[in-house]
């Protein structure tokens, strides 16, 4: 009997072992850069995002965010306000719209070697019974112009959570974050962590470390 529990214990403790070993590979998520690298995209094009959260500023939001640190690794990043006002010129007022252009349209009108397209899953602030968290998550993909293919895929997430459990403070919390909107900094962040994330994020681009004379 002493036997036959002790075999039990052991293989449950293997089963345990083996599934421990595949969820820890599983968490370690490197990204493929062989597109990115082989493509070498100089000029990004970000198109407004599609938004399936319950903030309508949620896509201005995060578009007016994510530019500089795709800059900041080198890449040449077409004006966001420009193109949205291009796209709206020609026929295109909704994020819905915009990412239905063609990819040879956009390389042909606008010459683009590549085109973030970004999908807002969740935004904005949750009132909970003791603190406030404020969540940005969005799904990034870029794709080149002249062949579609995916060069890189990535998310933008981030949260933070105020309020200590306590009444009184998640009142004042509640009151403090209805006042302020928090979003466009943590998008800011999100999105540095998702461009610049190790292992994760965009290989640098042609124009890192550029130096502009005056």
């Amino acid at each position: 009997m002493i036997n036959r529990l002790r075999s039990f214990f052991l293989h449950c403790m293997a089963i345990f072992a083996i599934g421990s070993i595949l969820a820890g590979c599983s968490s370690i998520q490197t990204q493929n850069n062989t597109e990115l690298v082989q493509n070498r995209p100089r000029s990004i094009l970000v198109i407004p995002p599609l938004n399936n959260s319950v903030e309508v500023n949620a896509p201005y939001t995060f578009i007016s965010t994510i530019t500089r640190p795709l800059a900041e690794k080198g890449y040449y990043v077409f004006p966001v306000a420009v193109i949205d006002h291009f796209f709206k010129e020609n026929g295109l007022p909704t994020p819905g719209e915009m990412n239905g252009v063609p990819l040879d349209k956009i390389r042909e009108h606008i010459g683009a070697d590549a085109v973030l397209y970004t999908t807002i899953e969740d935004w904005g602030q949750k009132y909970l019974l003791f603190n406030t968290v404020t969540v940005v998550n969005a799904k990034l993909n870029l794709v080149d112009t002249r062949t579609g293919t995916v060069l890189w895929t990535g998310r933008a997430r981030a949260e933070r959570s105020q309020g200590d459990g306590q009444l009184l403070q998640a009142i004042v919390s509640h009151i403090v974050e209805s006042l302020t909107d928090s979003t466009p900094e943590l998008a800011r962040e999100a999105n540095r962590s998702a461009i610049n994330g190790s292992g994760s994020g965009l290989v640098d681009g042609p124009y890192k470390d550029v130096q502009v004379t005056p």
